[in-house]
């Protein structure tokens, strides 16, 4: 693996008493009963607008699609009002020895591996993926003389 990756571990493990939060992450039956809610909120603010699904038979999905997206707000928002440094977690659970910092540096040393190897994994599909990138054959745009694109041969 990449040497790199130790280097740039130890880099986001020096950063993480400026730079790493612990926040809030509502899970399983939170989140779907939040998104349930909204998805009655969205159905009957629809439906009072005429909007059923006997009149939009597909409306279905985008009630479901709209309702992660007020779920997801919500609990971003609450999420990132709720925040805490490395070291206000690890006087809340008492680690003087900050295993919390090891298992971190491990997590995400690992986590960067995986990352470069997946990336390698597909390298052999990067040069078709990026002929879309490719600079186009012949002149750049503006160098090529087409008898007046600057104007010059105007007449008002």
């Amino acid at each position: 693996m990449s040497s790199q990756a130790d280097g740039v571990t130890g880099d986001l493990v020096r950063l993480m008493p400026r730079d790493l939060v612990f926040v809030m992450r509502f899970m399983g039956e939170s989140q779907h009963r939040l998104q349930s809610h909204f998805q009655d909120f969205i159905r009957a603010e629809l439906a009072a607008g005429g909007v059923t699904t006997e009149t939009h038979p597909m409306i279905h999905l985008f009630i479901e699609n709209h309702a992660i997206l007020l779920r997801d707000f919500v609990f971003s928002g609450v999420s990132l009002s709720r925040q805490f440094r490395v070291e206000e977690i690890e006087r809340l659970t008492g680690d003087t020895t900050s295993m919390i910092r090891v298992d971190i540096w491990d997590q995400l040393k690992s986590h960067i591996e995986t990352a470069e190897k997946q990336f390698q994994s597909q390298a052999g599909t990067l040069p078709k993926l990026l002929s879309a990138f490719e600079k186009p054959p012949g002149p750049t745009a503006g160098t090529e003389n087409d008898g007046g694109s600057d104007g010059a041969n105007y007449q008002a």
